[in-house]
């Protein structure tokens, strides 16, 4: 990446960029983000070596799942998005995958206790009453979370200070909520991950990829703030924020 090329040039790129899936190889170079110590694409890579059925929940578009090597006998995802759910469907499908759209709040399209492993990296908004249905006695959650405030120094940049924001997704209140669900703890890891984009057009593109971290963004709107941005960056070398992750891994009795 050119530091010295011009705010126009960098935003009209990053404007004009397909940001659908969640393939982020377009940032190579131009941002970073460190990754949890416990490594959830090889983990579940693992447990799907060893299941008989499971589930993905959110698999966006199928990117991580897809890094395992081994499917159990039966494989199914779910996506909420629809470019996503026909991204999936062309990535998985021709290695035996059921990929499902299912609309927000329409629950899992699944028989109670399907399967033995449900997984999902980074999901929406997780249903514990319908994760403990699909799941069969001993069955396993096992998940990436993101976690309480996560990327809260660039959400913030825009919208001003979000309090409320530091205590959602908080991995207490969610395990809690899987327990009252009918679960059991078996695990609980979190991390702080260090992210840095090294040029405005990083950020544009992953306020246009992640849509809930800005609500409602777009270039002409955050204009000044991304001129603000942009000049911070060129100054400092980088703007510097933080995710939040945990693993989790539940099982129902």
């Amino acid at each position: 990446m050119n530091p010295m090329r011009a705010f126009e040039d960098l935003v009209a790129e990053a404007a004009a960029v397909d940001v659908s899936g969640w393939d982020f190889g377009w940032l190579d170079g131009r941002a970073t983000e460190e990754r949890p110590p416990w490594g959830y694409a090889r983990l579940q890579a693992q447990r799907l070596a060893k299941a008989k059925a499971a589930l993905d929940i959110d698999t966006g578009g199928g990117e991580v799942l897809g890094e395992a090597p081994v499917f159990p006998p039966r494989m199914c995802a779910t996506e909420g998005w629809a470019p996503n759910a026909e991204r999936a469907k062309a990535l998985l499908g021709p290695r035996g995958v059921e990929v499902v759209l299912t609309p927000p709040d329409s629950g899992l399209p699944f028989p109670d206790g399907t399967f033995d492993l449900v997984t999902s990296r980074h999901p929406v908004r997780p249903d514990w009453s319908e994760i403990a249905r699909v799941l069969a006695p001993g069955g396993h959650y096992f998940a990436q979370h993101v976690g309480p405030g996560s990327a809260l120094e660039l959400t913030e940049y825009f919208l001003g200070p979000l309090p409320e924001h530091r205590d959602d997704r908080d991995p207490e209140a969610e395990v809690a909520a899987a327990e009252s669900a009918g679960l059991e703890l078996e695990d609980l890891r979190t991390a702080r991950c260090r992210m840095e984009f090294f040029d405005v057009g990083a950020v544009v593109y992953i306020l246009r990829k992640c849509v809930w971290w800005v609500p409602d963004f777009t270039v002409e709107r955050h204009a000044d703030a991304l001129r603000r941005m942009d000049e911070q960056i060129r100054a400092e070398g980088s703007f510097v924020a933080h995710s939040t992750r945990h693993l989790l891994d539940l099982r129902r009795p």
